[in-house]
């Protein structure tokens, strides 16, 4: 018969999640926070909505979008 493991007390959430941040920063990561707008309230959709509205209107939009077209390598992402 192989040696048995030996058997060990169960751990916490808080336990497990520690010794994982532990190996991630062992490995040379650290913790971030992001902030993202929340696209299920409706006054950010909004907002959002009015902005690109705005973009799209800019009076130089078709030459900034000709600029992104010529230099984007739409290659890289197939």
């Amino acid at each position: 018969m192989a040696p048995r493991a030996k058997k060990t007390k169960p751990r916490t959430p808080q336990q497990r999640m520690a010794a994982r941040r532990k190996r991630l920063r062992i490995q040379g990561l650290r913790p971030v926070q992001h902030w993202v707008p929340d696209l299920r309230d409706a006054k950010v959709l909004a907002d959002l909505r009015k902005q690109a509205k705005r973009m799209a209107q800019h009076p130089e939009n078709g030459a900034i979008d000709a600029w992104i077209e010529s230099i984007y390598d739409w290659e890289a992402w197939k």
